[in-house]
């Protein structure tokens, strides 16, 4: 449950974020999920490979895509979902603030992250999105311009909570 007690009409259609949870133990907890070894599965079917952290690279690997030879540097994403029957890659990125600070700016950075992994994704031919989960704190009105931006330039940021529709995977009845 959220801070506040929102968003109980969404846990079946959605995942609840609180801080640091992560997207493969939200997944486990939804009915008809089941996660073995970054694979996600639904009623035991294939849906998702989960590709967060350094994870991305060891599966660029082993399709045989050497990163070096197409961007400069690795970025390590929060969590990464490659959806199978979409042939997109979902990069989510959990932001969380309680007090000001650094990440502010790491918010504009959406659109650089953004085409850097289109570029990773390129010789694969998967298309890719990026999207943020935000706490309540960057609903203060400061934030309005960094979150046009966000939209602006086709990322997407969610609320504490990120519709499984969205990433293009089965919602449990």
């Amino acid at each position: 449950m959220i801070k506040g007690g929102k968003g109980g009409g969404n846990t079946k259609t959605g995942l609840l974020f609180e801080d640091r949870v992560s997207i493969l133990d939200l997944l486990k907890s939804k009915k008809g999920y089941s996660v073995k070894k970054n694979i996600i599965y639904y009623n035991n079917e294939e849906v998702a490979l989960c590709l967060g952290k350094n994870k991305l690279y060891k599966w660029l690997e082993s399709q045989n895509i050497d990163y070096s030879k197409i961007i400069s540097k690795k970025l390590l994403p929060d969590e990464a979902i490659y959806v199978i029957i979409n042939n997109t890659l979902y990069v989510v990125e959990v932001k969380f603030q309680h007090v000001a600070g650094s990440v502010d700016e790491k918010l504009q950075t959406c659109d650089f992250k953004r085409k850097q992994y289109a570029r990773l994704m390129a010789p694969l031919n998967i298309e890719v999105e990026y999207i943020y989960i935000l706490n309540d704190w960057f609903r203060k009105p400061e934030y309005k311009d960094v979150l046009d931006y966000i939209i602006s330039v086709g990322c997407q940021y969610y609320f504490e909570y990120l519709p499984l529709q969205k990433l293009g995977l089965p919602i449990p009845e």
